[in-house]
C-alpha cells in the first residue's frame, strides 16, 4: 500500500504504529482471532468468493479489487474439494499473519529509479508505505499436506517417474489433478481475503494513532506459490497452460489485459521484499519477463541459512537493539521468529533484483526502507 503521508509525519509514532499492529493483527504459529466467528457456510463463501467477500462485509472497498490480481478471486474453486480438518485449521485464522517469514512492514520510499513508472503507482520519495506478506494460513497447509499424499498415488497410477517425490504431480485434465485446482483455488481466495481484512485493519490502525485518514491505497496484490491456467506461446502457437509459481510471482507485461487499467502502459507491479533489516523493492513486468519466463519473476530474496543455522548465529546478540540502532522498530510473536528472519538469513535482495532487472525479466521502479515490522 501507499500512503498520503511522507516520513517526516511519523517522526515519533512509529512505535505507537507498530505496537497497535501488534494487537489488531494476531500473529504467530496457530494464531487466532476471538472477535471473528465464521460458520462452515461463510467459510466456504470465502473460498468460493474471496476477497470480494470481506469488501460485502465492510473490510475495504470495491476499488481495492481493481488492485488484486484476479480482482481477489480465482476461478473454479470447489470448498467441496477442501478436506474437513483443512476447513477446521482455517475458520479461526482468517484476518491473521501467521508466522515464519509473514510480515507487516512499515517503510519509506528511500530511491526512485524511474520517476514516470513511480509516478504511475502513485509512489514518491521518501513517502511511507506498508507491505503485507501472508497467505492462507493453515488452510492452504492442510490442503498441501492432503493433496501431497494423492499425487504421490496418482504418480504412480500414471507412470510418472519422479526426481524427487517432491515433484509428486498428477495430469492437470486427470480426476485428481482437477480436484488439487479446486482445492488449491480456495486456498487462494481464502489468502487474497486474509490479505484484504488485513489490509483493512491497517488502515484503521493508521487511523486510530494518527485521528486522520492516512489515505493508504492499495498498489498491488499479488500471489505466489500457485498455479494458474494462462494462454502464452509455445514455439510460435498460443496455448492454455498450467504456470505454476513457486517462490515466483507474475511479472505480465505492458498492455496485458489482466494487468488493471491504471498500469497497463508500464506493466504488471511485482513487489520483491528483502528482509526486516535492510530494504524492499518495487519493480514492473516486462515483454521479455514474457517470452522467457512465462511472465514470472522471483517473489524474495530467498534463504542463505536454515532457521536452525540462524538461531545459532543469533545466540547472544539482541536482535532487537540491533534493529532500533538502524532506526527500525520490530515486534514478534516470539523471540524465536525474529532470530529466524535476521538479515543474514537472506539473500541481500539488492544484489537478487539487480540481476532480475539485469535478465530484463523485470524492471526496478523504486526501493523501500522499512521503519516498523511485525512478524508472525
Amino acid at each position: 500500500m501507499r500512503s498520503g503521508l511522507m516520513r517526516k509525519d511519523l517522526e515519533g509514532k512509529i512505535k505507537g504504529i507498530v505496537d497497535a499492529l501488534f494487537i489488531n493483527i494476531p500473529s504467530g504459529v496457530g494464531s487466532t482471532r476471538k472477535d471473528l466467528r465464521l460458520n462452515q457456510a461463510e467459510e466456504k463463501a470465502v473460498l468460493t468468493r474471496g476477497a470480494e467477500w470481506a469488501i460485502k462485509r465492510g473490510f475495504g472497498t470495491a476499488e481495492d479489487l481493481r488492485f488484486i490480481e484476479e480482482g481477489g478471486c480465482i476461478p473454479g474453486a470447489d470448498p467441496d474439494e477442501v478436506s474437513r480438518k483443512a476447513m477446521d485449521r482455517g475458520r479461526p485464522q482468517l484476518g491473521t499473519l501467521g508466522s515464519g517469514n509473514h510480515f507487516v512492514e512499515v517503510g519509506y520510499v528511500e530511491e526512485v529509479f524511474s520517476s514516470e513508472k513511480a509516478q504511475v503507482l502513485g509512489l514518491e520519495k521518501d513517502q511511507i508505505t506498508v507491505i503485507v506478506h501472508t497467505g492462507s494460513r493453515g488452510l492452504g497447509h492442510q490442503v498441501c499436506d492432503d493433496h501431497i499424499r494423492v499425487m504421490l498415488q496418482a504418480a504412480r497410477k500414471y507412470e510418472i517417474e519422479l526426481p524427487d517425490r517432491q515433484l509428486c504431480c498428477a495430469p492437470i485434465t486427470s480426476p485428481e489433478g482437477r480436484k488439487y485446482l479446486a482445492a488449491m483455488a480456495g486456498a487462494a481466495n481464502f489468502a487474497f481475503t486474509n490479505r484484504q481484512m488485513i489490509t483493512h485493519w491497517v488502515r484503521e490502525t493508521f487511523q486510530h494513532i494518527l485521528g486522520k485518514s492516512s489515505g493508504l491505497n492499495l498498489v498491488y496484490d499479488v500471489c505466489h506459490n500457485i498455479a494458474k491456467i494462462e494462454t502464452h506461446s509455445v514455439d510460435g502457437k498460443l496455448r492454455k497452460l498450467c504456470v505454476h509459481r513457486k517462490g515466483a510471482t507474475r511479472a505480465f507485461p505492458p498492455g496485458h489485459p489482466d494487468i488493471p487499467e491504471n498500469y497497463r502502459g508500464i506493466g504488471q507491479p511485482v513487489l520483491i521484499p528483502g528482509d526486516m533489516g535492510r530494504y524492499s523493492y518495487v519493480l514492473v513486468g516486462t515483454q521479455k519477463a514474457y517470452e522467457e519466463t512465462f511472465g514470472s519473476t522471483c517473489h524474495g530474496a530467498g534463504r542463505l541459512m536454515s532457521r536452525h543455522q540462524a538461531k545459532k548465529v543469533a545466540k547472544g546478540r539482541s536482535i532487537e537493539r540491533e534493529l532500533e540502532d538502524k532506526g527500525i522498530y520490530v515486534r514478534g510473536a516470539g523471540r524465536g521468529t525474529i532470530v529466524e528472519e535476521i538479515s543474514e538469513a537472506y539473500k541481500d535482495v539488492d544484489d537478487v533484483v539487480r540481476v532480475v532487472d539485469g535478465a530484463g525479466i523485470s524492471e526496478i521502479v523504486a526501493k523501500l526502507r522499512p521503519l516498523g515490522v511485525i512478524k508472525g
